[in-house]
């Protein structure tokens, strides 16, 4: 079972950075010349003030990884109504944000996590929200810190 698991991921892309105007539709016409799709998912704001308007963001897989690697290859960077679409293959994505975290990005994780509407994020218990606050607090207090100590230095010479 879970060779057939990784094969879906394998075959399944994360399209970002979509435009509110584009549609489900068009958004299938823009990835079926690379293969055949066997299921998309379109995601909607479901609660809030933007519910039923679109989240920007889709997963569309297709029958093989080979077709997703082409859509991905050819689709990544096109531009659709003035953005650039953002296409990885979507265990890409779970490795990215991993990665992401452990750099200085973390504060822009946390950032994230604060603003994020809806979904897995809407739904982020209270001590974790608390605790990115904190956390962010504490690395603009570093900061702050480290340019005081730079002038302070520079004022010495």
């Amino acid at each position: 079972m879970d060779a057939n698991i990784d094969d879906k991921s394998e075959s399944r892309l994360y399209i970002g950075n979509l435009d509110l105007r584009i549609t489900e539709a068009a958004l299938l016409k823009m990835f079926s010349p690379y293969g055949k799709i066997i299921s998309e998912d379109f995601l909607w704001h479901t609660r809030g003030p933007k519910r039923g308007e679109p989240r920007g963001f889709a997963f569309i897989q297709y029958s093989t990884k080979e077709e997703a690697e082409l859509a991905k290859e050819k689709m990544h960077g096109r531009f659709a109504c003035g953005r650039p679409l953002v296409v990885r293959l979507a265990g890409e994505k779970c490795l990215l944000e991993t990665a992401d975290k452990s750099t200085k990005a973390a504060s822009e994780g946390h950032k994230m996590l604060l603003i994020g509407g809806g979904g897995a994020m809407g739904q982020t218990s209270r001590t974790a929200k608390i605790a990115a606050i904190k956390n962010k607090l504490k690395s603009l207090e570093e900061e702050s810190s480290r340019t005081k100590r730079q002038k302070q230095s520079d004022n010495i010479y």
